[in-house]
């Protein structure tokens, strides 16, 4: 019994103990037949597990990240969550996500953002939005374009804009000028 290895030694105590009733049963065939059976890991069925394109349509509550009141920054912010400015924030601004500027909050560079909110002051243009809204408060120093644009009575802005257009609506000669092909 010393050579079997332990899940011999563990059914011989168990068959032992079963089919026979004698009291010369060595000690650790008792004691092993107390133990609880052991647990097989579950099984994995990775043909069932979902596909990599239907874990990408699951709703990710996306993350947002905030420049607080008191905070003054310089650099670039990228990145696929939301931003709230509350302070001042000096450089571009690109994320997937939203963006928004609080009331008394500043930011001076270039803004491109699903969904753009400004309450405070944004210095700077917005490359590419889907949705753009200057709020009462709001003020907007520099060029806009937005699929877009919701403007509050009070606000204010000093720039271009040029909203409501897609690419299949685009001008032809506008487009052709963009994209630096002769019209």
């Amino acid at each position: 019994m010393l050579g079997l290895p332990w899940s011999g030694v563990r059914e011989m105590a168990i068959f032992n103990q079963q089919s026979s009733a004698k009291k010369d049963a060595p000690a650790f065939a008792t004691e092993t037949a107390s133990l609880p059976p052991r647990e097989t890991p579950p099984l994995v069925d990775y043909a069932a597990a979902p596909a990599p394109a239907a874990r990408a349509n699951e709703r990710v509550e996306a993350k947002e990240s905030l420049i607080a009141s008191d905070i003054t920054i310089e650099g670039k912010i990228e990145g696929s969550g939301h931003v709230r400015i509350a302070g001042r924030f000096k450089g571009d601004v690109n994320v997937q996500g939203d963006l928004t500027i609080e009331k008394d909050a500043k930011l001076n560079g270039g803004v491109r953002a699903k969904k753009v909110i400004v309450a405070g002051e944004l210095e700077g243009n917005i490359d590419t939005a889907a949705q753009v809204e200057l709020q009462q408060s709001g003020v907007l120093i520099g060029d806009l374009k937005a699929g877009s644009l919701t403007v509050a009575a009070g606000s204010r802005m000093r720039g271009q804009a040029e909203f409501g257009w897609d690419d299949k609506n685009a001008p032809k000669g506008r487009a052709s000028a963009e994209s630096g092909a002769a019209p």
